[in-house]
């Protein structure tokens, strides 16, 4: 699999970044979903979340809002942010895109998990 590159300005100060890594697959898909309902002005949105039977959950969805103490993120014009209190537990967390006979959706693997629900929907 491979990875878009961080890409954006650099600038004299060091902007705090997240860890998170977006596949190419992933880019390609949420840019294409933003293009599709004609949105320029929302960003891809990483959290997690007290919840589910292992104790916390993700949550991936477009948002439009900036929150005080976001780390963000672009992956070739698309920005994926993550709120602070997230950000430890995504860590070089993986966010893909697949779309085979089995399965379409976003994936997200995680190094940082040390466990899952059997039905996949929750982590610790």
């Amino acid at each position: 699999m491979t990875t878009a590159e961080q890409s954006g300005p650099q600038t004299g100060t060091a902007e705090a970044t997240h860890g998170v890594i977006l596949s190419d697959a992933a880019a390609a898909k949420a840019k294409a979903l933003l293009e599709q309902e004609g949105r320029d002005d929302m960003h891809l949105r990483l959290a997690v979340q007290p919840g589910g039977c292992a104790g916390l959950r993700y949550q991936l969805f477009f948002d439009e809002r900036a929150l005080d103490g976001d780390l963000v993120r672009d992956f070739n014009g698309l920005q994926v942010a993550v709120d602070r209190m997230s950000a430890p537990y995504v860590q070089e967390a993986v966010i893909d895109f697949v779309d085979t006979i089995e399965k379409q959706g976003f994936t997200i693997e995680n190094p940082q998990a040390t466990g899952s629900c059997a039905c996949g929907d929750s982590f610790n």
